[in-house]
């Protein structure tokens, strides 16, 4: 189900992504926190819909903040290979200090912690990269999206 929520202009784009980082220091005694800080905090969502609300001051957006529908997103993420199955549950398998690699963003992706256990909804296949420079044996899937 779709929440109302403020949000920088830039951001304010049907189908953008970004994990809710919480409140900032610059939102105390802001009249508009009951409506930016409705979120749950780590969680990844998607804009779903624009509101025609115009712009609100903001003291952490230097164009201020309008009225977005999101929803909590699926994500994309590297998983042990084991038990990879839709329907299943997985966690990350840890840190990688390979940024350089074309998987990292999957096995570090945004909104997901490393001891969150997460339900698969679809397999999606093999990861972006050749070979795992941490000998894993990793399958891409798509985590559904985080109970909030």
């Amino acid at each position: 189900m779709a929440k109302v929520t403020l949000i920088g202009p830039r951001l304010a784009e049907t189908g953008t992504e970004f994990v809710f980082e919480g409140e900032s220091s610059l939102c105390e005694g802001c009249p508009y926190r009951g409506q930016c800080l409705n979120l749950t905090e780590g969680v990844r969502y998607r804009v779903t819909g624009i509101r025609d609300s115009g712009l609100l001051d903001c003291a952490v957006h230097d164009q201020g903040v309008t009225a977005v529908e999101v929803e909590p997103a699926t994500v994309r993420a590297n998983v042990a290979s084991t038990g990879a199955y839709a329907g299943s549950r997985s966690k990350l398998e840890g840190p990688c200090p390979y940024t350089e690699c074309p998987s990292h963003e999957f096995c570090e992706p945004l909104g997901v912690e490393f001891d969150d256990s997460r339900k698969i909804s679809e397999v999606v296949g093999d990861p972006p990269h050749d070979y795992c420079a941490l000998d894993r044996d990793l399958t891409l899937v798509e985590f559904e999206p985080s109970d909030t």
